[in-house]
């Protein structure tokens, strides 16, 4: 890496990125994301594609590393979110009498 400016950059994008876990972990735990917004899931997925454009266009490795990473996650959020509302609908459905 020829750009010392590039470390702090990747310190940056690892630190913002891992923020996502936190969610993700308790979600996981509690198999609960009612409270994670698809509107606040959308807008950070959509911003986080278009700096990944902008790395792209720059050729900067902390900036694309980061935001790969990030709309992975957000879209593993998206994910988890929809998994666990299907499963609670279903276990708050009556049952059929037979």
């Amino acid at each position: 890496m020829d750009d010392p400016w590039a470390i702090i950059g990747l310190i940056a994008g690892t630190l913002t990125t891992a923020g996502y876990l936190p969610q993700m972990i308790k979600g996981y735990r509690t198999k609960r994301m009612e409270d994670v917004s698809y509107l606040l899931l959308l807008m950070l997925g959509i911003g986080m594609s278009l700096w990944l454009v902008y790395g792209l266009l720059l050729g900067s490795l902390p900036i694309i590393v980061a935001n790969i990473i990030a709309v992975i996650l957000v879209f593993t959020l998206v994910g988890m979110k929809r998994m666990y509302a299907i499963r609670a609908s279903k276990a708050d459905a009556p049952m059929e009498k037979q």
